[in-house]
């Protein structure tokens, strides 16, 4: 991913795993579904840690077809510590690619748009930097998860 404010590689990826998605349907806001993330991991360099169950992605979907994503969750970082992370984005598609990911199909993340904007909180003295970054997460919906890749903009 080669932009002038963003970093060229990833800084870390997350790995999470979701439990089955709860749908509260047609609400004045829209279609609402909440996923719980019930673990994973998050793996980079200098960064490494376990999410841990708790954490849930509250979605809603438009009538435009577009999945409004906002997920919090926490990862307990190896060597100790906690990392609050946050992200909001949107998932859209061609209405076919978008089906065949509700059927749960592994589909190449090419041909849909998944991206979401990250901002953390820790009082991990090392990952102090986190406090001030922001990154651009470039994921891909797998059939129990997701996988994020995290650049930092710059």
């Amino acid at each position: 991913m080669s932009h002038p404010y963003l970093a060229d590689t990833p800084f870390a990826t997350v790995d999470a795993q979701l439990a089955e998605i709860l749908d509260f349907g047609d609400t004045p806001v829209g279609h609402r579904r909440v996923i719980h993330i019930t673990g994973g991991t998050v793996e980079g360099p200098g960064l490494k840690g376990q999410i841990l169950p708790g954490g849930a992605d509250w979605q809603i979907g438009r009538a435009d077809g577009v999945a409004d994503i906002h997920a919090r969750y926490t990862i307990a970082v190896e060597g100790g510590g906690h990392i609050l992370a946050e992200s909001k984005g949107l998932r859209h598609g061609p209405p076919e690619v978008i089906a065949a990911l509700a059927r749960g199909e592994d589909v190449d993340p090419a041909s849909y748009f998944f991206r979401v904007l990250y901002r953390f909180e820790t009082g991990v003295a090392s990952l102090d930097w986190l406090n001030r970054t922001m990154a651009i997460g470039v994921g891909r919906r797998l059939p129990r998860g997701v996988k994020i890749d995290l650049y930092e903009v710059l």
